[in-house]
């Protein structure tokens, strides 16, 4: 008898449990689904075939549904009603190694900190192409990468301090194949290929050593093309698929240009593109000419991403900065899907990192909320020349790891 009222006595407790905690989750907002709600904007996801208004569902710094109508609760919601949204820009060519020397690329001033200039731009992840060596690659992930909220990724130099100048960056004995290959295999997850740039000697060892080492990693090439000595038809032609060359619209005389005199693209550029070479912009400061750029886009030779080149250069010039570039390939006849896929899947098709640059469920939450404002605006390039355009992108809002990290009108504050 005892017993059984014990057994009794304990049902009623474990019933009166249960109703208890189901009451204060649910009081607490536990019982939420969503971290957060993105409703009603227009839903632009070139690798998923998307162009239409949906709604997006994140928790737990992921995407976990796209869809046209999402009603279950989120502690927040961004009302996106006429605003586009997309995965979070890839910038491809960047220098992000920055450091207290002055006048150098790599751990100096003439490098920037991407946290400054990538949120605002829509850009999530950016890529350094090649400021680093296998020898100072440690010190720019200690001192940049684990300190920022943009994710960087990295090419690494074939000269082993990276951007540090003329003379270091001549030192074939310094471009050491298999001390970058023991740096590139501790730093797998970060380091997506090899750079050659910026050697003005007239042996092809540095180029023939970082061929090498990409085909050894199975990572690709980024090539910077000031390599005079070397003709453009020479290094495409070493290129396979998946190698990128960069500055693809520059017109400087250290370099034949990709338009031939007849104003036609060069057959043999054609010709590594069919092949699979890919083609970065790498606008930076002096590398964006619309006497290339123009011709080329109407014969249907686009880039294959939108490397900035961002430095403490070319930030404040013609480029300015991802949202800028992409409003400038609008204007020279390219349309929005045509950008976004090329600023999106493009680049993390590029880099091999295909959990980036598309909104599938599952995949990490960085995300882009723009408008498109309709007006009169210019476009300049590296030679002071400038268009005109009707339409620009502005960020109202980036989204990283889930996490609002810009927000230019208070879309995701409080009401």
């Amino acid at each position: 008898m005892h017993l059984i009222r014990f057994d009794r006595a304990t049902n009623v407790i474990k019933s009166n449990f249960w109703v208890l905690f189901l009451l204060a989750f649910y009081s607490n907002g536990f019982g939420q689904t969503y971290d957060l709600i993105i409703k009603g904007g227009h839903v632009v996801d070139p690798a998923n075939n998307i162009d239409k208004v949906m709604d997006v569902a994140v928790s737990k710094g992921v995407i976990v549904k796209v869809s046209d109508k999402i009603n279950e609760p989120a502690e927040r919601t961004i009302d996106a009603k006429g605003l586009f949204v997309t995965p979070g820009f890839i910038d491809m060519h960047t220098h992000v190694f920055v450091g207290p020397h002055a006048g150098l690329f790599a751990n100096g001033v003439n490098s920037v900190s991407p946290d400054d200039f990538t949120f605002r731009s829509g850009v999530t992840t950016v890529v350094d192409a090649g400021t680093s060596g296998w020898r100072s690659f440690p010190l720019f992930k200690k001192q940049v990468i684990d300190q920022s909220k943009t994710r960087i990724l990295a090419f690494i130099n074939i000269a082993g301090d990276g951007m540090t100048g003329a003379e270091h960056e001549q030192n074939i004995a310094d471009m050491v194949p298999d001390s970058a290959l023991m740096i590139i295999n501790q730093h797998a997850d970060l380091i997506v290929g090899v750079k050659i740039g910026h050697y003005n000697g007239a042996d092809w060892t540095p180029y023939d050593n970082a061929i090498k080492l990409a085909r050894q990693v199975e990572k690709p090439l980024f090539v910077e093309c000031h390599l005079p000595q070397y003709s453009l038809q020479d290094q495409l032609a070493r290129l396979s698929a998946g190698d990128m060359i960069t500055h693809t619209f520059e017109n400087i005389k250290e370099r034949m240009p990709i338009i031939g005199e007849d104003g036609k693209v060069r057959p043999f550029v054609l010709e590594a593109k069919k092949r699979g070479v890919l083609f970065d912009l790498g606008h930076g400061g002096a590398g964006f000419w619309f006497d290339q750029a123009a011709p080329a886009i109407k014969q249907g030779f686009a880039p294959n991403s939108f490397g900035t080149d961002l430095h403490r250069f070319s930030m404040n010039s013609a480029m300015k900065d991802m949202a800028n570039v992409m409003s400038k390939f609008m204007a020279l006849g390219l349309s929005l899907h045509d950008v976004v896929q090329i600023a999106t899947w493009n680049a993390a098709q590029a880099i091999k990192h295909e959990e980036l640059g598309n909104m599938k469920a599952g995949n990490v939450a960085d995300l882009a909320i723009f408008r498109v404002r309709d007006g009169q605006f210019g476009f300049t390039d590296s030679g002071g020349k400038s268009i005109a355009g009707s339409k620009k992108l502005e960020i109202e809002m980036t989204i990283r790891d889930g996490k609002i990290v810009w927000d230019l009108n208070g879309l995701g504050a409080k009401k």
